[in-house]
């Protein structure tokens, strides 16, 4: 717990807050207007969700050289999170594409 200081550790802890409330209101919102799409978007974010929570869980350790391969899980869950997203965000782009060519 000693390689962050107490102000980086909040920040890194309402980052993660922030990330799971940002999930839980994509995921409302997309009900709301019922756009499978979102649910869709939100599910994309959880990968960068575990990518933080690794994060967190190396610091929290003080870093050490054996979790090591926590980094390599981390920053392979960080390449899969922004695949999804992209992809996610591409198939929100698509449906709104579709629905504004189909007839009313």
């Amino acid at each position: 717990m000693h390689a962050l200081s107490l102000p980086t550790w909040w920040i890194h802890i309402a980052s993660v807050l922030e990330w799971v409330a940002a999930i839980a209101a994509v995921q409302r919102f997309g009900l709301q207007r019922g756009e499978p799409g979102w649910r869709w978007l939100s599910l994309a974010m959880l990968p960068a969700l575990v990518s933080a929570m690794a994060a967190c869980t190396w610091h929290l350790f003080d870093n050490p050289p054996e979790l090591k391969g926590l980094v390599v899980f981390q920053a392979a869950s960080t390449l899969v999170g922004n695949v999804t997203l992209a992809i996610a965000a591409w198939n929100l782009l698509r449906l709104q594409r579709l629905s504004l060519r189909a007839p009313r």
